[in-house]
């Protein structure tokens, strides 16, 4: 099992302007001004939002000149997708067990789901 991100990674991608800044990353390596000029915020307010993805460990970046480069995290990614995988799988043992017990329309016998135990509910 892959371990699960931090509260700040997953809080850092709750914002939808931080997830529109991970998705341009996600192409390429941009400066400040670039991001700047692809999003609705001023320069200054995706300085701010790259500052909270990179506590977050979502993204890094680089001098180059004058400019800040930034390009995105693999490490960070890499936990924040484990967890996700790891929910998504549990999600499709529930619905698996759903399914095996649900009637059919041929008239199957609906079974009853077994009870779900504490660790299924964290």
């Amino acid at each position: 099992m892959v371990p699960g991100p931090s509260n700040v990674a997953l809080g850092a991608l709750g914002d939808p302007m931080r997830q529109d800044i991970v998705r341009l990353l996600a192409r390429d390596p941009l400066a400040v001004g670039e991001i700047a000029d692809r999003m609705p915020v001023s320069r200054p307010a995706i300085s701010k939002h790259l500052k909270i993805l990179e506590i977050a460990g979502l993204v890094e970046s680089r001098r180059e000149g004058t400019r800040n480069i930034y390009a995105l995290r693999e490490a960070g990614l890499v936990e924040v997708r484990g967890f996700l995988d790891d929910l998504w799988g549990v999600a499709l043992k529930r619905f698996a067990m759903v399914a095996e017990n649900t009637t059919t329309s041929s008239g199957k016998k609906k079974t009853k789901l077994p009870a779900r135990s504490r660790s299924d509910r964290s």
